[in-house]
């Protein structure tokens, strides 16, 4: 299998923590959100603990966690938005 890298958006808290709004993540062909969501954590340690609640959005959609992605597309991830 081909290694290649995915160009990640980050807002909120996620970009707080990883000290930058955009990170490269080394990750296989045919990866899907579930696996990149686990490559972040991986990869980027200050942003394990938001891994699991980070929203991932490809090309602008909420994407679910079986679609397989491709270094083409634009991948971008916040975490949930709380108020009142």
């Amino acid at each position: 299998m081909t290694a290649h890298q995915i160009q990640v958006k980050l807002f909120a808290r996620a970009k707080e923590l990883a000290n930058s709004e955009l990170i490269s993540v080394l990750v296989s062909e045919g990866i899907t959100v579930e696996e990149l969501r686990q490559a972040i954590a991986e990869q980027y340690p200050q942003l394990q603990p938001l891994s699991s609640q980070l929203l991932i959005a490809v090309d602008n959609a909420y994407a679910g966690e079986s679609q397989i992605l491709n270094p083409q597309q634009e991948v971008a991830c916040f975490p949930p938005v709380s108020g009142g």
